[in-house]
Formats: C-alpha cells, sequence, structure tokens
C-alpha cells in the first residue's frame, strides 16, 4: 500500500474515532431531573451511585393554622407530627437500598422501612433513544408499635403480616430546559386495614421542580389516591373521616455539602404507605403543616 494510502486511511480512522468519542460523549452525558431521591413526599429517580451513601433526616410539624394550630400551638412547632431518618445505600451504578424508622403519626407508628431502587433506563443529553429516566421503587413497611386489642380499627393486628405494608412504584421524570416533570405511578397493598377501607389501592402521583434563582429551586407534588366511594361513605359514616389528596409544595435550597428543604405539605405521614391512604387533614381548611428535609452525602467507597 502506498504511503498516501496509508495516510489518508490513517486520518479516516482518526476522524472516525474522535466523531464516535464525541458521539459517545454525548450520548453518555446523563441528565440529573432532580437534587436529591425525594421532593417533599414523592421519590425521584435520581439515585445515590455506586459506593455512596446518604443520609436524609425529615422532620414534619404540626398544623400550621386550623384548629390544632394557630398562636396556641406555636403554628405546629409544639408538635412533632412525624420524624424519619433513613440511610440509602448506592450498591451499584443503577441500584439502591434503604433502611429508615420513621416515628408515624396516626396509630400505626414505631415503622421500619426497607425499600430498593433500580433505574432501567436514565434521560440523555442529545440522544433521542434516551429521553426520559426510570426507576423502579419498591418498599416493605413493619409497624412495630402495640397492636390495639379492640377490633376493627387502624392498629388491630394480629400476626406479623398484619403489621406489613408495601408499595411499588414506576417512577417516571423528564428535564425540559431547566424545568423537571416526573410520574410516579402507585400500587399500595396492606396487610391489614379497617373492615370497610380497601388493603390494595392504586395512586398516580406526580412532582415538579424549577429554579427560582441562584441556588434555590421550587418542588411541587401531588398524589392522587383511586379510593372507592364506598370506603369514602363508610368512614364518614362510622368515623366523621373526610379523606384528602396530599399536596406538597417546598423550597430547595443547595449547599456546597447538603440539601436542605423547608416543606409546606397536608400530610401527616412521610411514608407512601400511610399518606396514600390516610390523609384526613386539607390545605383549604389550615390543616398544613410546615417541615423539613436535610440530606447529606458521604463517599464509603469509590467505584473504578
Amino acid at each position: 500500500m502506498k504511503t498516501k494510502q496509508i495516510l489518508s486511511l490513517f486520518a479516516f480512522l482518526v476522524i472516525l474515532f474522535i466523531n464516535a468519542n464525541s458521539q459517545n460523549k454525548d450520548e453518555k452525558k446523563p441528565v440529573q431531573a432532580f437534587s436529591g431521591i425525594k421532593t417533599i413526599n414523592a421519590r425521584t429517580t435520581e439515585l445515590i451511585g455506586k459506593g455512596k451513601l446518604d443520609f436524609n433526616v425529615t422532620h414534619n410539624f404540626g398544623d400550621i393554622a386550623g384548629s390544632n394550630g394557630g398562636i396556641r400551638r406555636f403554628f405546629g412547632l409544639d408538635n412533632a407530627a412525624d420524624i424519619r431518618i433513613a440511610f440509602t445505600m448506592g450498591l451499584g451504578q443503577h441500584f439502591d437500598a434503604t433502611v429508615a424508622r420513621a416515628k408515624g403519626a396516626g396509630p400505626q407508628q414505631q415503622l421500619y422501612e426497607l425499600a430498593g431502587r433500580y433505574r432501567i433506563l436514565q434521560q440523555r443529553e442529545n440522544d433521542p433513544s434516551h429521553p426520559v429516566s426510570i426507576v423502579l421503587f419498591a418498599n416493605m413497611v413493619v409497624a412495630a408499635s402495640p397492636g390495639n386489642p379492640f377490633p376493627d380499627q387502624d392498629n388491630s393486628y394480629d400476626d406479623l403480616g398484619e403489621r406489613m405494608s408495601n408499595v411499588f412504584q414506576v417512577i417516571v421524570s423528564r428535564k425540559i430546559g431547566n424545568v423537571s416533570l416526573q410520574l410516579n405511578p402507585t400500587f399500595l397493598s396492606r396487610g391489614y386495614c379497617i373492615s370497610y377501607d380497601m388493603k390494595n389501592m392504586f395512586a398516580l402521583g406526580g412532582a415538579l421542580r424549577f429554579p427560582v434563582g441562584g441556588r434555590v429551586n421550587v418542588l411541587l407534588d401531588y398524589f392522587y389516591p383511586f379510593r372507592s366511594e364506598s370506603s369514602k361513605n363508610a368512614f364518614l359514616v362510622n368515623d366523621n373521616l373526610k379523606f384528602y389528596n396530599p399536596l406538597g409544595v417546598g423550597f430547595e435550597v443547595l449547599t456546597a455539602g447538603h440539601i436542605f428543604r423547608l416543606n409546606f405539605t397536608n400530610a401527616t405521614e412521610i411514608l407512601e404507605n400511610r399518606f396514600i391512604p390516610r390523609t384526613i387533614t386539607s390545605w383549604g381548611k389550615g390543616q398544613y403543616r410546615w417541615g423539613f428535609t436535610i440530606s447529606r452525602k458521604f463517599t464509603v467507597w469509590r467505584s473504578r
């Protein structure tokens, strides 16, 4: 082969390599839709990363206004409605595991959570084959507080199976410009519930994030439980309870090492296993509370 042909072939291969490498970088650049693994009430499609540990504390105070709020309870500061402490470990680039403990705000308390998340697709810049991020989430929650000796109460369980509940979600997000959108189709299953309640329930959640300047973002999330009319009416007749859809509004502040969120929501409890079927407080009646979330990430080992 002549020298000119060899040089031409070499130049052609170099151009192909550079072009392929450039496209590979564009295709492989992931899009971060959210700053953390939760908004206010909703889980997100973000993962911790292999070898990383996320320490997360969420604290919900009492009602700001309404019959249980106001100045006499210092706008909710006198009460701790619910508290959750969680450790999430990145066991792989696409898999996280969570261990958490929540106080609980209803009859079921001392809640232990074991959860996992697996990412099956991640949105990438300039890659039509990866337009969204998709994460599968599942948890198991066990209530360790004593059972109620009276029948047909929210905590009248007899065995371990009745103390357990599970949530399954397919979380789908997409970032468009600076705005992030998300859907959280959810299936909830409970080992025990009151006779006129629903053991299994579907809900559709959603979340929104957009920046307002600097390192501050606004967060919104909402869940619509598909509860039967018969269960709604039964609770009104038997317990004088009316259910409302959980709505959360928050402000997120990003610092060098922490993520701090100021949350406002009508969901008393923090875990989906509880606030999806049991939100009985309303924004319209002033029955919303404020709280905060602090998240700190650590590197346990460095992946190679």
